[in-house]
């Protein structure tokens, strides 16, 4: 699994609180939904200033987006931890995660894990999610697996896909769980429907070794086609080595050579060796052939790979 929190799921959440009773938030709320931010700042602007937490919380998301105003991430942290100190939860979350990046703040994990933890116990899936990562690796707060499985598992039960594919990567390696591999496969699953990459990989090791599923080659290729065409370099190579075994799959050298060169030019470990195996079973042809076809379906972004 990666070691550091995704950015795009950590930052400050770009919907916008929902409208509280004041009719000038309502008039904000209703601007800001149409792209009018200059009257959004009109309206909110006053009431964050008399302590109003939703106003508050909302002023920073547009100086962190650069929505209606110059993009700064002091002034997103100054209206987070106005909105934080109120009980917000989404403020606390954006201010961890503040602190986590150094945004607008000097970088401090473990203020990221006491914003963070304040937002998680009122119940935000994120939150317990970036919680949860923090005591898988020890950001902040002393290692301790049990409590990264404690808050993995709160945020994966809200459906946050990289809660679930780290619970799954828990109970595939039996850290601080008992080891069940069928739970792994459930909670892989879940996140790889969700478009998980990695999720998608593993779930795809899990059928080509049989683990905690009936193993199933055919299976095995789909979901490492899945992540392959996400660019995981990992998923690529095991792609590759399916199609050069033709395991679920037909036989195909040419695809394996393709794939295996993909995932080299990804950083696969071995890659690269493994190309100039699969090299040697072919034609001069079928080895052009094959180095075009990757060239393509890089360039495509993935999308033209057959």
């Amino acid at each position: 699994m990666t070691t550091s929190l995704r950015m795009a799921a950590l930052a400050i959440c770009g919907a916008l609180a929902a409208p509280a009773s004041a009719q000038d938030f309502n008039v904000g709320q209703d601007a800001a939904r149409i792209g009018d931010y200059e009257t959004a700042l009109e309206n909110w602007r006053p009431l964050a200033e008399q302590g109003d937490a939703k106003a508050q919380y909302n002023l920073a998301h547009m100086y962190y987006e650069g929505l209606g105003v110059t993009q700064d991430y002091a002034e997103a942290a100054r209206w987070s931890r106005l909105a934080a100190e109120h009980g917000h939860a989404d403020a606390q979350y954006a201010l961890g995660l503040m602190y986590y990046y150094g945004e607008g703040v000097p970088q401090d994990y473990a203020a990221a894990a006491r914003w963070s933890r304040l937002a998680a116990e009122h119940g935000h899936a994120d939150a317990q999610y970036a919680l949860g990562f923090m005591y898988h690796n020890g950001f902040g707060v002393t290692q301790d697996y049990e409590e990264a499985v404690r808050w993995y598992r709160l945020a994966a039960e809200q459906g946050i896909a990289d809660a679930q594919a780290r619970l799954g990567f828990m109970y595939h390696n039996g850290e601080s769980v008992t080891q069940q591999y069928a739970e792994a496969v459930r909670w892989y699953r879940l996140a790889a429907e969700q478009g998980i990459a990695d999720a998608q990989a593993r779930l795809g090791f899990m059928y080509h070794n049989g683990e905690g599923v009936p193993q199933d080659h055919a299976e095995a290729a789909r979901w490492y086609r899945s992540a392959a065409e996400q660019g995981h370099a990992h998923a690529q190579y095991n792609l590759a080595l399916i199609y050069f075994k033709g395991e679920g799959v037909a036989e195909d050298y040419v695809s394996a050579h393709m794939w295996f060169n993909i995932s080299s030019a990804n950083g696969g470990e071995d890659a690269a060796e493994a190309r100039s195996r699969v090299a040697n079973n072919m034609t001069r042809e079928q080895v052009a052939d094959a180095q075009a076809r990757a060239r393509v379906c890089m360039a495509s972004e993935y999308q033209d790979c057959d």
